[in-house]
């Protein structure tokens, strides 16, 4: 089931995050996409990785930008 904040309107949190992702006037489809990927171990651990497509990844940015 997707979570859904505490308003009443019938958005997912999903389709919300499309939407404000998605409203600036530059922004592309490619700006809501998908980040990270979380996971869940058999032992109840909670892994948090950044996907290897995303396009925007945590670190030092380039240096001559």
């Amino acid at each position: 089931m997707e979570p859904r904040d505490s308003d009443d309107d019938d958005m997912t949190f999903e389709e919300k995050r499309h939407d404000q992702l998605t409203a600036a006037p530059d922004a592309v489809e490619e700006d809501a996409a998908p980040r990270i990927d979380v996971t869940t171990t058999p032992e109840g651990n909670t892994r948090i990785d950044w996907r290897d497509d995303a396009p925007v990844r945590p670190g030092e940015g380039d240096a001559g930008e």
